[in-house]
C-alpha cells in the first residue's frame, strides 16, 4: 500500500524511475527476440496427433522426420502466425521418452522463441546467471543453431532459442 501511495504522488515517468533505480531508456542489448517460432508438443501416438491437426482441424502438416541426433521424430503443423512441433521419442536416450515416462498423455514440452543473434543471446543470459542444457548452439530441427535453457532458470518453462 505504501507502494501505490509513494507511486500516486509521483507525477513523471522518470521520477518513477528514479525512484526505482531503473532508467526509462529501452534496455540496449546485442541480441533481439524477434518472434515465436513454434510451441513443442510431446505425444506417444505421432500419427494419431499427426491426424487431428491435419484431418480432423484441416491444417497444413509435414511428413514425419527423425532427428536421431536429438532423440526424435518430428512433425511441424503449419498455423498461420507459428507452428506447433509434434514430438515422438526416437530412441532410448531420447528427451522426448523421459517426458513422456512422467507425463503419459503428452503435453507441451517447450516454446521456441527465434532470435537474431544466439551467441550473442547466451552470453547476455549467462551473464544473468541463465543456464543453458549445452554449452555451444547444436543444429536444430530447422537446420539452424538452436540451444535450450534450463527449466528451472526460466519459471518452470523448457526455451528453445532458435537463430533466424
Amino acid at each position: 500500500m505504501a507502494l501505490l501511495r509513494t507511486f500516486s504522488k509521483l507525477s513523471s515517468l522518470p521520477a518513477v524511475c528514479r525512484c526505482l533505480h531503473v532508467s526509462p531508456v529501452p534496455l540496449q542489448k546485442s541480441w533481439n527476440i524477434l518472434k515465436l517460432n513454434h510451441v513443442a508438443l510431446a505425444t506417444a501416438d505421432l500419427e494419431k496427433t499427426t491426424a487431428l491437426y491435419r484431418d480432423v482441424l484441416g491444417v497444413k502438416t509435414s511428413e514425419p522426420v527423425a532427428q536421431p541426433e536429438h532423440g526424435v521424430y518430428t512433425v511441424f503443423v503449419e498455423l498461420e502466425n507459428t507452428k506447433l512441433e509434434l514430438l515422438l521419442p526416437f530412441g532410448e536416450k531420447s528427451p522426448i521418452k523421459g517426458f513422456l515416462d512422467k507425463n503419459k498423455s503428452g503435453g507441451m514440452h517447450h516454446i521456441c522463441l527465434e532470435v537474431d543473434n544466439i551467441k550473442a543471446a547466451m552470453a547476455d543470459l549467462k551473464s544473468h546467471k541463465i543456464r543453458m542444457l549445452s554449452e555451444e548452439p547444436r543444429t536444430g530441427a530447422h537446420g539452424k543453431p538452436v540451444v535450450f535453457l534450463h527449466p528451472k532458470d526460466c519459471g518452470g518453462v523448457l526455451i528453445e532459442l532458435e537463430e533466424a
